[in-house]
């Protein structure tokens, strides 16, 4: 998009009426260079993400070493840092709706950054779980504002390959995490104290390149119109369009009925909870199943893997890194090659498909696991099947959430679903887990991934009878604006 100035418009009086057809000039858009910058801009958050996990998860024994934590003890810090994921993401997410998807990009992304390179300099638990919690409220609250503008700003046909290729980008912070661990934890290169320390200034160093990236950005002109600015909305969308006819494309017409809506300054909380658990009751509760059992199945195996590593096969933590990298290559590929296949065999049926794949493939391994029949390299090219298909599941959930609600509460709605799916399923898996890994029993290890399988069985039979076809269809068609009145 051009670096234009648009000046903002003061929003027009709570109740008056807007025309517009800015979701179908949205909509109608092949694929550009501003639907690139999208994706490098706001999917950088999953990278970020995938950067934090594979760190903690990779210096974990190098941190449990310096501070002198136990096995617990580090399963505790992860809880911490999903505990302020899931506290992120709901405040965040409140102010995302309030105040705009633009603003809440720099402050949540600033939050980032200052806590991740805090992290480096703990000195006890507390601190580290301090540190951790407050990173975790960055990326939580990112969840709920970049999600929310993705959905926004991508054409319909689009949007599942695009919103799941984004979510498996966590892979690549993951396999970044991962070789950076190499590095810092090699003894010959630095002190056993010293390297975990410098790995999260790694993340601290993407994120001050995302604040310029994200310079680029506009506000959501689907947010803009249902707050009475569509001059402002319009002037985005026809700089967006002037790009194309630079090009040379000739852009279809869009559909001429436009949509009247009623412009609001916010939603109050009482409506958004009535919207969510009454009128698209259904929906509520395939989000929720959906949510949590994806992140127990991830925060269970990732945030431990490398104590499984470490206790189990005796791999040591600076050799930790090089099992990741496949793990993330797995994990990337599944979204980028079967996201296609959410737009077009459709929804429910991708989705029920890797739920029980992922399940069936988890137990599998976890027996293998069970009977030491495998050893850790061959485990690791289990894990990279298993989720090739749970990386899709996981962000075929994200998909869900973000795309059922009405554009009026879909931040709140992405954060309430992100954070009471990861508060049931994902803060205690790593405390879970880590009592299991400390007990030194396969067994005991085995039953937490038997959980793990089970609740995705039980999401895929939620999603079978109640989950919505919302492929290539527009979001008002998915979920009736809450201001629209014709």
């Amino acid at each position: 998009m051009p670096n234009q100035t648009i000046e903002p418009e003061s929003p027009v009086d709570a109740g008056a009426t807007v025309r517009t057809l800015i979701p179908a000039r949205l909509d109608r858009l092949p694929w550009g260079p501003f639907h690139t910058l999208v994706v490098a801009a706001l999917g950088i958050t999953w990278i970020f993400d995938g950067l934090e996990v594979t760190l903690a998860g990779a210096v974990a024994a190098a941190v449990k070493a310096d501070l002198g934590l136990t096995d617990s003890a580090i399963g505790l810090a992860a809880s911490a840092y999903l505990l302020g994921a899931v506290s992120g993401a709901l405040f965040f997410g409140w102010l995302t709706d309030r105040l705009g998807r633009k603003k809440l990009f720099f402050v949540t992304v600033a939050v980032y950054l200052v806590a991740t390179a805090a992290t480096g300099f703990s000195w006890n638990l507390w601190s580290f779980c301090l540190f951790r919690f407050l990173t975790g409220a960055g990326i939580g609250g990112e969840y709920a504002a970049i999600n929310s503008a993705i959905q926004e700003l991508i054409p319909a046909r689009f949007r599942g390959w695009t919103d799941l290729a984004i979510n498996g980008s966590f892979w690549v912070g993951a396999a970044i995490g991962a070789s950076g661990s190499i590095v810092l934890l090699d003894p010959d290169l630095f002190s056993a104290g010293t390297g975990w320390r410098l790995a999260f200034f790694i993340g601290a160093g993407l994120g001050l390149i995302i604040l310029l990236l994200r310079a680029w950005l506009p506000e959501s002109p689907r947010w803009l119109v249902t707050h009475g600015r569509s001059c402002e909305a319009d002037a985005i969308v026809t700089g967006i369009e002037a790009r194309f006819a630079e090009r040379g494309i000739a852009l279809p017409t869009p559909p001429q009925t436009p949509l009247t809506l009623r412009a609001r300054s916010h939603t109050p909380l009482g409506e958004v909870f009535r919207v969510l658990f009454g009128v698209y009751r259904n929906r509520a509760i395939v989000g929720l199943s959906m949510m949590a059992a994806q992140a127990f199945f991830y925060n269970a195996i990732f945030f431990t893997y490398a104590l499984v590593l470490t206790k189990f096969y005796g791999v040591a933590s600076g050799e930790v890194g090089w099992y990741l990298l496949p793990f993330a290559l797995g994990n990337f590929l599944g979204p980028l090659l079967l996201g296609h296949l959410f737009d077009t065999i459709g929804r429910r049926p991708m989705i029920v498909f890797t739920f029980v794949a992922s399940g069936v493939l988890l137990l599998a391994t976890g027996e293998l696991f069970r009977r030491a029949l495998i050893d850790a390299t061959q485990m690791t090219l289990c894990w990279m099947v298993v989720f090739f298909f749970a990386s899709a599941a996981a962000s075929s959930a994200y998909l869900t959430v973000s795309e059922t609600f009405p554009l009026e509460i879909r931040a709140m709605a992405i954060a309430v679903f992100y954070a009471t799916g990861t508060g049931l399923g994902g803060v205690v898996a790593p405390w879970f887990f880590g009592i299991l890994i400390e007990s030194g029993s396969r067994n005991a290890v085995f039953a937490g991934y038997a959980v793990g399988a089970v609740l995705m069985f039980a999401a895929a039979l939620v999603v079978w009878f109640l989950a919505v076809a919302a492929e290539r269809k527009p979001l008002e068609e998915v979920a009736r604006p809450l201001s629209r009145t014709d």
